[in-house]
Parts: C-alpha cells; sequence; structure tokens
C-alpha cells in the first residue's frame, strides 16, 4: 500500500462525518461532482412516495393546507437559513437560481433609488448571471459594468446602484471576500447581492454577520436537492419592507387569497414569492435537508479543507510534473471545495476518468473540475481519485 493510501486510512478513521455517508445513496464510483448535483439522500425517495400518493393521491387539495404545502417556501428557507448564517425570517425557497438573481438584481436597483445609475457585475461569473444583470440593466435604464471581483473596490463609486459577485468561482473554485467585498460596496452606498451557489452548504457565509443586502442561491449542489430543485432568496430583514419585486404574482401578495386587482406586498421575505409553488420538488429538497441535522458548517469547513489539501498532496505524489496546473488557489481563505485542474486534453481526459469509476467534470477550454461534498467524501475516495487520475494521463 502506497504512503497517500495508507494516509488515507488514517484520516478516514477520525472523520467526524464519515457517518454521514450511509444517509446517502451510494455505489463504488468516487463522486466529484457534487459541486453540479449533489449525491441522492436516502430519506428522499420515500418521502416523495408520500407526498405522490398520499398528500396529493388521497388528500389532494386538502394537503395545501393539511400537509403544509402553502407554507413550504418559508419553512424550508428556514430550514436553509442556518447554513448561510442568516437568522429565520429571510430567506424564502422558490423558482430558479437566475429567477431570483433578477428579483435581487432589479430589488436592488429599486433600493439603491434613481441617482445611481450603474451596475457592476463579476466578471467572471457563471454566464446566465451575466445574461440576467445585462437584462436587468436595460429593464431599469442602467447602465453594466463587468468588473474583476479583486477590482470591485476600485470600480465602485457615488454611481454604483448595486454590484452581484460570486462567493465562490464555478471555474477556478476560487474563494471571494464576501465581508470585504460587502463592506466596500456598502461606503459606496451601493446594495450588495451575492450569488451563493457554491458556497452554500460547503463553507460558513455568513449573511447575517457580514450585513449582506441579498443573496441567490440553487439547492442542487452541497445542499443535494435534486436536479432542478428549486433555488432561494435572501433578503436582509433590515430592507424587507424597502423590497421591490420586478415579479410580483399572487404568492407574493398581503391577501393571496384576497383577488385583489391591486398588488400590495406581503410583509417580509414572503414578497420574494411569485406564483403557486413547485411541490414535488420542494418538498424533496426538504427531506433531503434532514442530512444536516447535528451537522455544523464549521465542521464541513474544515473536512473540506482537509479534503482539497489531501487531494492536492496526492496529485503531487502519483501525477507525473507538469501534466497538470493547478488553477485554485492554495490558500485556505481563498479555495472553495472544488479543486480545478488545467490539462491540455482535459475534455478526453474526464471522460476516461469516468469510465475508470472517478466522476467530475470538464470546463472548457482545459479545466478538470472536482468538487468535495464532506457529507459523502471520503479521503479513499480522493487518494483513489488521485491515483486513478495519473493512471489515466500515463
Amino acid at each position: 500500500m502506497s504512503e497517500p493510501a495508507e494516509r488515507a486510512q488514517k484520516l478516514d478513521a477520525v472523520d467526524e462525518l464519515a457517518g454521514k455517508r450511509a444517509e446517502f445513496v451510494l455505489d463504488d464510483v468516487v463522486y466529484l461532482d457534487g459541486n453540479s448535483l449533489g449525491a441522492l439522500p436516502a430519506v428522499v425517495p420515500g418521502r416523495v412516495e408520500d407526498v405522490v400518493r398520499r398528500q396529493w393521491g388521497e388528500l389532494r387539495i386538502r394537503s395545501w393546507e393539511e400537509s403544509g404545502w402553502w407554507t413550504a417556501p418559508e419553512r424550508i428557507g428556514d430550514r436553509i437559513a442556518p447554513l448561510v448564517g442568516a437568522a429565520p425570517g429571510q430567506i424564502v425557497v422558490g423558482d430558479s437560481t437566475s429567477v431570483n438573481v433578477l428579483k435581487a438584481l432589479v430589488g436592488a436597483v429599486r433600493m439603491a433609488g434613481e441617482g445611481r445609475d450603474e451596475l457592476l457585475v463579476d466578471a467572471t461569473t457563471f454566464p446566465t448571471d451575466g445574461y440576467i444583470a445585462e437584462s436587468a440593466a436595460r429593464m431599469t435604464g442602467r447602465t453594466l459594468r463587468p468588473v474583476a471581483p479583486a477590482d470591485v473596490p476600485g470600480a465602485l463609486g457615488d454611481r454604483t446602484a448595486a454590484v452581484l459577485l460570486n462567493h465562490v468561482d464555478y471555474r477556478t473554485g476560487r474563494l471571494h471576500d464576501l465581508p470585504g467585498l460587502t463592506a466596500a460596496a456598502h461606503e459606496a452606498g451601493a446594495v450588495a447581492v451575492w450569488d451563493l451557489c457554491h458556497s452554500a452548504g460547503a463553507l460558513p457565509v455568513g449573511l447575517d454577520e457580514h450585513g449582506v443586502d441579498l443573496a441567490v442561491g440553487c439547492t442542487y449542489k452541497y445542499l443535494n436537492g435534486g436536479p432542478g430543485s428549486p433555488a432561494y432568496l435572501y433578503v436582509r430583514r433590515e430592507l424587507q419592507d424597502r423590497f421591490d419585486s420586478p415579479l410580483p404574482g399572487w404568492n407574493s401578495h398581503a391577501e393571496p387569497f384576497g383577488m385583489r386587482s391591486d398588488f400590495e406586498a406581503a410583509p417580509g421575505a414572503l414578497r420574494g414569492r411569485v406564483g403557486t409553488p413547485d411541490i414535488l420538488s420542494m418538498l424533496a429538497l426538504e427531506a433531503a435537508l434532514e442530512v444536516w441535522d447535528g451537522v455544523s458548517v464549521e465542521a464541513v469547513r474544515a473536512k473540506s479543507l482537509a479534503l482539497t489539501d489531501f487531494f492536492l498532496e496526492c496529485v503531487a505524489a502519483y501525477v507525473p510534473e507538469g501534466r497538470v496546473e493547478c488553477v485554485t488557489p492554495v490558500a485556505h481563505g481563498e479555495r472553495g471545495s472544488q479543486i480545478a485542474l488545467r490539462c491540455d486534453d482535459a475534455g478526453d481526459v474526464m471522460k476516461r476518468l469516468i469510465e475508470r469509476g472517478v466522476v467530475g467534470d470538464f470546463r472548457a477550454p482545459d479545466v478538470l473540475r472536482f468538487g468535495f461534498t464532506p457529507l459523502y467524501v471520503g479521503f479513499a475516495d480522493v487518494e483513489r481519485a488521485a491515483r486513478v487520475l495519473a493512471q489515466t494521463l500515463a
């Protein structure tokens, strides 16, 4: 047995989160793509069957009240809240990340006021965020300005209405300075909007602690909610009375069953709702979140850093020098929960890795991306992934 393999056994033996693995449906594949789609929590199939057969099949319309369907968006939002450092009553679940980005950005511009005519957006953002930001700028008559996150403090000014940033870069895994950039936005009088898709469930976020104004995130990555599971919108409590969503719907009305022709926004985070909740996927998400019972985000972060450190050590030990280049920052304070390796023939390499039972993903033109979900990825998985990568590259 190699030295990294022996070390992996020792690390797994003292892993305080190792027992969580049994709460997921897994096989002998090393699954390092939880930053795209999380694994299936074992409790979900039975819960979904109950929702379909009993709640829908037997109770039917009564389930809106008797099964708690109507209150699911805010109830599940409160379940997500501790994972992103938020107090209850500030998160509502529903719609897609893209739709929530639009709500947040247009709402931010409306809060900022007429005197500010510029939107800043992370120049390295996931494409959809950029598309939505461009549309939001057109809708509100603002100018969109793409800026690298590190350059945001120097780009902020009295013209800035809002800034949209990613907490973790989806391609490289770089962790951006949420506290510092939020403070810089506030100093300039701008509204800070954060995309948490690649950080929620992988590391502490601290929305309340750092005074984030608005935030959005998906639930199908580290939160394991399932393909297309609904996203969420965070509206800081102090701003809720001022949040003016560009998508008012009957679900966000103060009297949703009043069927009035004039719109009056619901109180609190509820004004972030739009239409009828997508109950099947929403309740699957609620079941999936049970894997977080008894788990602290700090413990998850500690294991995440240990896993990614160990992966880099194993890659250095197994992979021929110069064959891959790590584009993820080594510093813990700048790293999310993934490792991105640049490789000339990355697309073909990833296909061969998957054939050999190691699942990551490929990002054009040359990046191998490996996501580490601490609740079900172990150190032996990490050692095997690096060893198979070396064999594939050889």
